[in-house]
């Protein structure tokens, strides 16, 4: 059961509080991490209540932890797990899993950071119990105008049309605790949640207004590591759970393009040369999968760090 957040007007009326753990992993993401705590401890709650801020900070050799211990003393909410040697991002969200409190669980990664009232609005729907999962809005920082800002802001845009009709997790996700662990060597800790939820007989909601920015590769060749390294582990999630994510169906993404074709010259062809882009990064994971390539710890987009807007508020809004 998938449910859009328009369909839980009356259950956000309910104001009993939730209470909810949130889970950060972090690998050497000191660009980030600080701002990402700055918006956690401002959010603006009335159903949600955040009581723990969790940092699991994997073989972190930059300033990472310290900017989180500083945190930390001044926010009792805040407490930081240290992993001395990076063991994949499963892991560390394992290690959550087994650390946190609380029956409501968020997760997102160091390099994210959300809007004023993301949090509320993503733990809002847990009101109605028939609810398992919910997932965030990403919004790229990324200049449309640049050819890779463009690629970012199309795939996140077609994210967010599926997400209007069936469910893909991405990003930010909360979920209920009900499960000890996911599989330690998948590299799409969101998608591995997605049937553990689903299977116990939860439903699933998409909230759009719950808008999480971040930034998309700046290469061309960062953009290939995230492309393939996802597409195998969506394999591999579709043969070793039987689970197919929303966003493995080809036809319908290509239908979607269809649909929101920008004909300007520019924008036509930048289309197409994206559709080639990932067709060649899903073409890699494939054979990265049939080779048996360990993706569970990856190696890093570096020009995804750093979220400094290329655009206004206004723009990003926009």
């Amino acid at each position: 059961m998938a449910l859009a957040h328009t369909d839980l007007v009356s259950v956000t009326k309910n104001r009993n509080p939730i209470t909810c753990s949130m889970g950060i992993m972090a690998h050497n993401e000191e660009a980030n991490v600080g701002r990402l705590l700055q918006a956690l401890v401002s959010q603006r709650t009335g159903t949600a209540v955040l009581t723990e801020i969790v940092v699991v900070a994997s073989g972190c050799t930059d300033k990472t932890e310290s900017i989180v211990q500083s945190w930390a003393e001044r926010d009792a909410r805040i407490r930081l797990i240290t992993q001395p040697r990076r063991e994949g991002k499963a892991a560390a969200v394992n290690r959550f899993l087994a650390e946190s409190r609380e029956q409501v669980l968020l997760l997102c990664s160091a390099d994210l950071l959300p809007e004023a009232e993301s949090i509320e609005r993503i733990v809002a729907p847990f009101a109605d119990s028939a609810i398992g999962m919910t997932t965030c809005r990403p919004v790229p920082v990324n200049n449309p105008n640049t050819f890779m800002g463009f690629v970012a802001h199309l795939l996140w845009g077609l994210h967010h049309q599926i997400n209007l009709k069936d469910f893909k997790a991405g990003e930010m996700i909360a979920f209920r605790k009900i499960f000890q662990r996911i599989p330690y060597g998948t590299p799409v800790d969101e998608a591995s949640i997605e049937p553990a939820i689903r299977n116990a007989g939860y439903g699933v909601c998409y909230v759009p207004t719950a808008i999480v920015h971040n930034k998309g590769p700046e290469t061309l060749s960062d953009f290939l590591k995230q492309r393939r390294r996802i597409y195998a582990g969506h394999l591999a999630l579709r043969d070793t759970a039987g689970y197919t994510v929303s966003t493995m169906k080809g036809s319908r993404i290509l239908g979607l393009v269809l649909r929101t074709l920008d004909w300007h010259p520019r924008r036509f062809l930048w289309t197409w040369a994206v559709a080639l882009l990932e067709v060649y990064g899903r073409f890699l994971g494939w054979c990265d999968y049939g080779q048996r390539l360990d993706h569970s710890i990856w190696e890093m987009a570096e020009t995804t760090k750093g979220l400094e807007p290329e655009l206004s508020t206004e723009q990003l809004a926009a």
